[in-house]
């Protein structure tokens, strides 16, 4: 920074007195005060920082240059070797104090002026450089280490492998790991924590594997960290060997390590293995009770998790933060609001209501159980909000199916001068692609763009997903082709964009192209090609895409292969259909469905029905859809009674209440079978108003059956709730012509034409 003058008076001074080095003061190692300045010009007093950030770059240079050789003072030469270089305690207070560029370059100086610092002098700066990621700096230190031939030290090596790791380099990392001339069981865990905590948890393994090869005991940090490892992965067999081994090292009553085997068992599934490694812990305390109810919680198992939660307040155990929050996940997966209610109230009485991690839970946990309302009631009282509990009220109304209150909410955000993150604009996209608010989505991407957030692959995904379902397929497109990194997830998001706007073609066409790419379809991909091949009969596509899920093992996937029975039945091979539903390892409710409509599709009204009743008989529940499908089997085979019969009984001995589709398959039975006048009562006692689609199946059977009246009464009905309906003026039309009413015909015609109906 410059002290007094200008920068132009600076550049002349330098110009004039600067290049004689006689004619400044060198203040650096003497001065204790930092705002003294680093040179003071003898004559004018003008006086110069080496970082200062009004110095000009040429200035910086200068002064760089200048420190490689001695400086002039009076015409002396002056040592420019303090005093205190020698003493790595100036260097660890100006590392305290977030000086980190100081510090290091006070080493620098000293290795120029082959000054010995001790080893601690590079541990702290080493420290320094993890603590605030600075790579580069890092990479400073490391330079000086090898200039100072200590790349042997097994102390810095160990220090430099996990500064380079919790800098993101795991290259490096790797790099100094295998140069060390020797390693010892700090040296492995060092490494084996760098590949587990950067996701790389089979590399973690096989370096602990390499480590107890070499003879070296694992320590208790390296169970921690590699028994984490197998629960990411999840690796079971292994999480199990690791069990052993602890036991054989007598590590077995480490609390630490109690808790870590509670949580491998837990997310490798083995949810009883960790009540097991819970009930023997020798001492519990609250993150072992917090370990356990989440692996209830994470397995689904929400009742023994609360269960759990009661004995632990029994116990006389404190809940914290994080079982607060893992008890409110909970009760927002299984919307159970009277559980979220008493878990709220607790932590009233606890006294973390103010917390803002357990608010923004409290605001996405009201949401999910529907309670928006209250949810919103909960943030607006926040004392303090972050983007999370922005993004939990903006997703509360997304998933209510409040698109345009989550626009408005990320409104108020933006006044706020809160910075969304990727999970902002994430929601965010998908609100817009639910109303399909496009114009809004393209400001959204303006402002995505702007935040630096484009490259990431998640939002590029939702921006093609947002596009495409906004009707803006060629939008989807480029977003799609200009994006930096894809994965299966960008992939599907385009194929299912091309499948929703009905280009199975084209959908197919980039399945093809990702394969080529090396991409990995999942069995997202292949429910939506199925889908495409079934809307578009591409039965020869579909076959192909049958034996790609055989080779890739989806095949036992329960809706792939319910959707693999929907293809072929909608392609018209229900034989092909039942043989895959029969060879299916499980089987739900979508796939005795997907049966069920097949056969329905194709007029196999009494096969539907026996599949029905066989359905029920394993004790599988039908729901809504079974029923519009089996009435919808009754309709095309003329079964009127057993229709009649299946109706009245959903409700009444199954607990499904009849939607406008069941009003209207009934509509249709009735039709189909010629009881018109049934038809027309049976509208008449529904309990809800019927809608266009019931008045238009009335209206389709009397055209069938040529019944003026009844059509006329249908046509006024359905015109009422949707006067440019252009379907039920032909259906009209086509009743006038049969029975040869002219006049009727003119007038109809007339007044499409008034109505402006195409």
């Amino acid at each position: 920074m410059m002290h007094t003058g200008k920068i132009v008076r600076a550049k002349q001074l330098w110009q004039e007195f600067f290049s004689d080095s006689s004619q400044w003061s060198d203040n650096r190692f003497l001065k204790k005060n930092p705002k003294y300045p680093h040179f003071t010009h003898k004559t004018t007093n003008e006086s110069l920082w080496i970082e200062g950030w009004l110095n000009p770059a040429w200035i910086k240079s200068k002064v760089a240059t200048m420190a490689l050789g001695p400086i002039q003072s009076g015409g002396q030469l002056r040592s420019r070797v303090p005093h205190f270089l020698d003493n790595s305690g100036h260097v660890s207070k100006l590392c305290h104090e977030g000086r980190l560029k100081e510090a290091l370059f006070m080493v620098e100086l000293m290795v120029q002026q082959n000054i010995p610092a001790p080893i601690n002098t590079y541990v702290c700066l080493l420290k320094d450089c993890t603590r605030r990621k600075a790579l580069a700096e890092g990479k400073r230190v490391h330079v000086l280490i090898i200039e100072r031939g200590l790349g042997s030290n097994i102390l810095l090596g160990n220090i430099l492998v996990n500064m380079y790791a919790k800098c993101g380099s795991l290259v490096e990392a790797r790099q100094v790991f295998d140069s060390m001339h020797e390693h010892n069981v700090f040296s492995w865990t060092t490494i084996i924590s760098a590949y587990a905590n950067l996701g790389k948890g089979e590399e973690a393994i096989n370096f602990f594997e390499q480590m107890k090869q070499t003879g070296i005991s694992p320590n208790k940090v390296a169970f921690v960290v590699v028994l984490k490892a197998c629960a990411r992965i999840p690796a079971l067999e292994k999480g199990k060997q690791l069990h052993l081994d602890i036991i054989k090292s007598g590590f077995e009553s480490d609390a630490i390590l109690g808790n870590t085997l509670v949580d491998m068992y837990s997310k490798c599934g083995l949810i009883e293995d960790a009540r097991q490694v819970f009930n023997k812990l020798h001492e519990r305390n609250v993150v072992s009770w917090t370990a356990m109810i989440a692996g209830y919680a994470q397995q689904g198992f929400d009742m023994e998790a609360f269960a759990l939660y009661e004995q632990m307040k029994e116990e006389g155990v404190q809940p914290n933060n994080v079982t607060y929050v893992v008890l409110l996940k909970a009760c927002a997966s299984i919307a159970t609001l009277e559980k979220g209610k008493q878990v709220h109230l607790d932590i009233i009485k606890s006294g973390f209501e103010s917390d803002v991690i357990i608010g923004s839970t409290l605001v996405d946990m009201y949401a999910k159980c529907k309670c928006v309302e209250y949810a919103r009631q909960l943030f607006n009282n926040m004392h303090e909000r972050n983007v999370v509990s922005w993004n939990s009220m903006i997703a509360g109304y997304v998933q209510q199916g409040l698109g345009k209150e989550a626009l408005a909410l990320y409104e108020q955000m933006k006044q706020e001068s809160v910075q969304p993150n990727n999970v902002t604009y994430v929601v965010l996209l998908k609100a817009c692609a639910s109303i399909a608010a496009l114009e809004v989505g393209k400001q959204l991407h303006m402002d995505i763009t702007g935040s630096g957030f484009g490259p990431d692959v998640i939002v590029g995904s939702t921006l093609v997903d947002m596009y495409a379902k906004c009707g803006c397929i060629a939008h989807a497109r480029q977003v799609f082709n200009n994006m930096h990194e894809r994965n299966v997830v960008s992939w599907n998001a385009m194929i299912a964009g091309y499948a929703q706007q009905g280009l199975g073609k084209a959908a197919l066409v980039l399945y093809e192209q990702m394969k080529k790419e090396g991409f990995q379809p999942d069995d997202v991909t292949y429910v939506v090609l199925l889908k495409s091949c079934a809307s578009i009969a591409a039965l020869e596509e579909g076959k192909q895409l049958h034996l790609d899920i055989i080779e890739s093992g989806f095949e036992s996937d329960v809706i792939v292969g319910s959707t693999l029975v929907d293809m072929y039945a909608k392609c018209g091979r229900i034989e092909d259909a039942r043989q895959v539903f029969n060879n299916m390892h499980e089987r739900n409710v979508v796939s005795w469905t997907a049966m069920i409509s097949g056969y329905a599709q194709q007029g196999f009204g009494k096969e539907a029905l026996t599949l029905l009743e066989q359905m029920q008989r394993e004790g599988i529940k039908p729901n809504e859809v079974t029923y519009v499908s089996v009435l919808s089997a009754c309709s095309h085979s003329g079964l009127v009674d057993k229709g009649r019969n299946l109706f009245n009984s959903m409700y009444k001995d199954h607990g499904v209440r009849p939607t406008m589709d069941h009003y209207a398959c009934m509509v249709d039975l009735l039709g189909r079978a010629g009881l018109l006048a049934d038809a027309e009562d049976f509208i008449s006692n529904m309990p809800i108003q019927p809608n266009a689609l019931v008045w238009m199946t009335l209206l389709g059977a009397a055209r069938n059956h040529g019944h003026v009246e009844i059509g006329r009464h249908a046509f006024d009905s359905a015109v009422k709730l949707e006067p440019e309906n252009a379907s039920a003026y032909v259906l009209l039309s086509s009743i006038y012509a049969a029975a040869g009413q002219r006049d009727e015909l003119a007038n109809l015609r007339k007044k499409m034409n008034e109505a402006g109906v195409t």
